[in-house]
């Protein structure tokens, strides 16, 4: 599976520039560094991406699981006075 700390790069390719280079984008892909918009006559037609075996991808719930940084109490007091105008 693709390591989480390099971002997958997505790359748009013509579907004629994709029939001639198949297996180099095929191992991309399969590493998981690359997604693959499939562009005909400029318009996106279909996306290649990863597969993921049922029960790898987190789904709904957890996909973010990891990405957020605590810094402290957000609703704590700071300590701070206020003057209050009006």
């Amino acid at each position: 599976m693709s390591d989480t700390s390099e971002p997958v790069k997505v790359r748009e390719v013509s579907a004629s520039d994709l029939k001639n280079a198949w297996h180099s984008h095929l191992d991309r892909i399969a590493q998981g560094r690359e997604q693959v918009i499939v562009t005909r006559y400029g318009r996106p037609v279909a996306r290649l991406v990863p597969y993921e075996a049922d029960g790898e991808s987190p789904g709904l719930f957890g996909y973010l699981a990891g990405t957020v940084k605590e810094h402290g109490d957000i609703i704590a007091p700071t300590g701070e006075q206020w003057e209050v105008n009006g």
